[in-house]
């Protein structure tokens, strides 16, 4: 959420509650980036290491690691975009 739109929203709160509310709302944003994390890794773990033979990953595995990422980062980034625009337009119909 946008700090501006968060301002906006907690406008009547008491400065303890806006103090409780942005510390919530920091804390939900970093549970959600860590899990959004731990699922690339999962993912990309899962499809792309075969085997366990070398310290290191093969070019191949190395390949597939990198190109697992970028597609999922770019998945996530346009997911959130279109719901940033869906957001926005339902914030101004209303």
């Amino acid at each position: 959420m946008e700090k501006g739109m968060l301002s906006a929203d907690l406008e009547g709160l008491p400065e303890e509650d806006k103090h409780r509310m942005t510390t919530l709302i920091d804390q939900l944003q970093i549970r959600d980036s860590l899990r959004m994390y731990n699922s690339l890794v999962e993912r990309c773990f899962t499809d792309c290491v075969d085997t366990f033979q070398r310290k290191s990953l093969t070019k191949q595995e190395d390949t597939c690691v990198r190109r697992c990422a970028e597609k999922f980062l770019k998945h996530s980034m346009r997911v959130g975009m279109r719901f940033a625009e869906l957001n926005q337009g339902a914030a101004t119909q209303e």
